[in-house]
């Protein structure tokens, strides 16, 4: 009797061992389950992130940049019209010739609409265009904002944040 008491108290104990072992691996299949799904969710952001600047890190080229920086700073306050697309074009073509004009315009318009930001299209590209250009011509390109701002359809006010971030990415002293 003592030894079967003792083999039903040591089973007894290995099916509450075995028990506690199943529940805490549950529990710690669980907690991996939480932080791979986080993980998940960050590496995913990541990836959105990265997805959404993809227009703008295969720009290469300068008259594109340009081109880029323009559309997006101008079709902030609504989409670009044919005729602010005209001058945006116009503007354009004194720095490249038509084929580039061509090609810097049509890459602009869809990567501003695929970047609903104006600040990431700045932040992104206007340190690539300092790194680029001398001083009179990143003045010229302010200048080129300005003109296609002003031109098309009715005159754009851009906000002053826009053209002072601007101003401080691409390298000019703002007070």
């Amino acid at each position: 009797m003592p030894f079967l008491i003792a083999v039903l108290g040591v089973l007894g104990a290995a099916v509450f061992w075995w028990y506690r072992m199943k529940a805490m691996n549950d529990a710690a299949r669980e907690v991996a389950d939480v932080v791979g799904r986080v993980q998940g969710n960050i590496r995913r952001k990541k990836l959105c992130n990265q997805a959404a600047l993809s227009p703008l890190t295969t720009i290469d080229d300068p008259v594109v940049a340009a081109a880029t920086l323009i559309t997006s700073i101008v079709s902030e306050n609504g989409p670009v019209l044919p005729r602010r697309e005209a001058v945006i074009r116009a503007v354009i073509s004194e720095i490249a010739d038509k084929k580039k004009t061509d090609e810097a315009i049509n890459y602009a318009k869809w990567a501003a609409s695929q970047i609903d930001d104006t600040t990431v299209v700045i932040d992104k590209l206007a340190p690539f265009l300092r790194e680029r250009l001398d001083v009179s011509e990143r003045n010229d390109l302010l200048q080129m904002v300005n003109r296609a701002a002003q031109g098309g359809e009715e005159r754009l006010e851009i906000a002053d944040q826009r053209m002072l971030r601007l101003r401080q990415r691409l390298g000019f002293e703002v007070n």
